[in-house]
């Protein structure tokens, strides 16, 4: 397998030793050298936090080759050298196994080659899955339940009184959704939302509240 080795140390862990990242290529080659794999390229973060997963060159060029085809996985020493956000690192276990390359932590034991590490994948996966349902389920309930007790739902309608009965006497006139937005437009007439620009769904909008 042709992998990439990804090291990482925090400007807190390079500062009080700076042996981190030699520590960690030592301990990949030596895994590499036991496995067969071929380390084709090396990515280092240096006094980078793991925080997040994007933004980090290192890391960011490490995906880069596993997603363009020229090395089949990523090795990192362990989980925390690559995310120390469980959501994030979920996500990535989900993105790797959708999109074929393996990802490789050695500290926990996770190998997205071998049937193993696949199975953990899948668990993962549809843990991440079950809580993003479970997260959209809430929340459709929670504006179910707040629309029940009256809860006006979503931004504050601000259109002064006497715009909206302009708008709605215009169209009783017999003016088009197209006309009445021109004409507003031409007096410098501010929506709702304070916009300069009336457009003909605008004044759709502005007529069926008023309905």
């Amino acid at each position: 397998m042709r992998v990439v080795a990804y090291t990482r140390v925090s400007t807190r862990e390079q500062a009080e030793g700076g042996h981190g990242l030699d520590a960690q290529r030592a301990e990949i080659t030596r895994t590499a050298e036991a496995r067969g794999w071929s380390v084709v390229a090396w990515r280092e973060d240096a006094g980078v936090t793991g925080s997040r997963l994007s933004g980090r060159q290192g890391w960011d060029e490490a995906i880069e080759l596993v997603e363009s085809g020229e090395v089949d996985g990523i090795v990192a020493t362990k989980i925390d050298r690559v995310s120390r956000s469980v959501r994030d690192f979920a996500d990535l276990v989900c993105r790797a196994q959708a999109n074929g390359w393996a990802l490789v932590v050695l500290d926990v034991g996770l190998d997205l080659s071998t049937p193993m590490g696949k199975f953990v994948a899948h668990v993962l996966c549809a843990a991440a899955e079950l809580e993003r349902d479970m997260i959209g389920k809430r929340t459709k309930d929670g504006l179910a339940a707040a629309k029940a007790k009256g809860v006006r739902l979503g931004r504050p309608v601000s259109l002064p009184d006497d715009v909206a009965r302009r708008v709605t006497t215009m169209r009783e006139s017999g003016m088009t959704l197209a006309a009445i937005a021109q004409q507003l437009n031409d007096g410098g007439v501010p929506t709702a939302r304070g916009g300069a620009r009336w457009h003909p769904a605008t004044i759709r909008a502005v007529l069926s509240r008023a309905s």
